[in-house]
């Protein structure tokens, strides 16, 4: 017997559908670990912090409906695509409802943004500015960041480092060398959602000309790509457990409480073999999904060890 077809999806569900729920926890992940930074340091400070974390959600969304309004208009989404269905490419949502919708998502960043200005002066300014820029411009204008292979570069950049230090700036109003290192991992398994979703497209994307970085490397240098970065996010830890460990007379012991993220090096080591064993678009969109909440539990994690010893002096002369 053949099973009865899915029910339509109303309006409400299909924009659900654009905002791609299942990356929002990498927006969150972030500005925990400047929050982490933050209250280690005693310079929490809770509306900036709540305000960095809607900024951050709402240029996710943006990054999300731009994509998926640019990739149809430019031909890049075609129906044998693996990922999940798109609401350009299927129809559900108009091109003109979907432009509009990015352009009111964008409004509610700039409110966000005025405050956080107010908040942290130009340097706030600056950076809300190329991130609002580059999130429309990763997908869509005439020099699409994704498709010429700097999105890694991107996502990287705005939606790692910028996103804890900016968290933790628009905090303590300064930034401290614990800070930008304290960026590296976050950015990496960030960075490594994205490795996921181009290595799953990565035949598509070659066969319309989107010369994604994963299109560029080929599906092995793409799984490299993926491994390299979780090996970058969990040797950090290690890395300033023993730095703290050389320079400081304290004892050993308190500061194994940075190493909390390797509670979930499991997690990893089974992403990992799902990309190397596994190309279909079920399985790629799980990893997906499983990369985004690694990223998310890591952070989490990562932001507890720094809360607790990232006051102590010599975190503030690595």
């Amino acid at each position: 017997m053949t099973a009865p077809p899915a029910p339509p999806l109303t309006h409400r569900q299909a924009w659900w559908l654009a905002i791609r729920p299942r990356t929002l926890p990498a927006a969150v992940g972030p500005v925990l670990v400047g929050v982490g930074l933050a209250i280690g340091d005693g310079v929490f400070r809770l509306l900036p912090a709540l305000a960095a974390l809607a900024g951050a959600l709402l240029l996710q969304i943006a990054s999300n409906l731009a994509n998926d309004y640019y990739d149809f208009v430019k031909g890049y989404d075609q129906t044998d695509r693996k990922g999940p269905l798109r609401v350009a490419l299927s129809g559900l949502i108009s091109l003109k409802e979907l432009r509009l919708g990015l352009i009111l998502v964008l409004a509610l960043s700039t409110g966000i943004g005025l405050y956080l200005i107010y908040v942290g002066g130009w340097p706030i300014l600056v950076i809300g500015v190329a991130a609002m820029i580059c999130a429309v411009i990763y997908s869509g204008g005439p020099f699409p960041l994704s498709a010429h292979g700097l999105g890694d570069v991107f996502v990287f950049i705005f939606f790692g480092l910028a996103a804890v230090v900016g968290t933790y700036y628009v905090q303590a109003l300064t930034v401290t060398p614990l800070a930008l290192v304290a960026a590296l991992p976050p950015g990496f398994l960030i960075t490594a959602i994205l490795v996921v979703n181009n290595l799953r497209d990565i035949d598509s994307d070659r066969r319309v000309g989107k010369k994604t970085l994963a299109v560029r490397l080929g599906p092995g240098g793409t799984r490299w790509e993926f491994t390299l970065l979780l090996v970058g996010a969990y040797a950090v830890p290690v890395i300033l457990v023993g730095a703290a460990f050389w320079r400081s007379d304290l004892p050993f012991i308190p500061f194994l409480i940075l190493l909390l993220p390797w509670l979930t090096i499991a997690r990893a080591a089974r992403l990992r073999r799902m990309i190397y064993t596994a190309a279909d678009g079920p399985t790629m969109n799980l990893a997906l999904a499983m990369t985004a909440k690694l990223s998310l539990t890591y952070s989490v994690l990562f932001a507890i060890g720094l809360a607790f010893y990232s006051h102590l002096p010599i975190f503030n002369t690595l």
